[in-house]
């Protein structure tokens, strides 16, 4: 998705998730986002303000992003039971 979106011309892809999920902050992170910074008291969900963290990655940091996106789906990273061998 995010090699189709630089293709149809977007200049950066956000990656916005609640501050305190921890996990989804930790997958921005390792997918290659940088961390932007924290809209506070953005939104109220199930009756409580939240705070939304944003992350991006550039045109320009793409090509570096998806070599790595690249070689951990390269089959030769899987084992017969579909594990990954070297992690993303």
């Amino acid at each position: 998705m995010i090699q189709h979106a630089f293709a149809l011309g977007y200049h950066h892809v956000v990656w916005r998730c609640n501050a305190l999920n921890a996990a989804s902050m930790r997958a921005a992170r390792r997918f290659g986002f940088t961390y932007e910074g924290t809209w506070r008291g953005d939104g109220i969900v199930k009756g409580r303000r939240r705070d939304t963290a944003w992350h991006s990655i550039l045109e320009s940091e793409w090509p570096a992003q998806r070599d790595r996106f690249e070689a951990w789906l390269n089959d030769a990273n899987f084992d017969a039971a579909g594990q990954a061998l070297t992690p993303l």
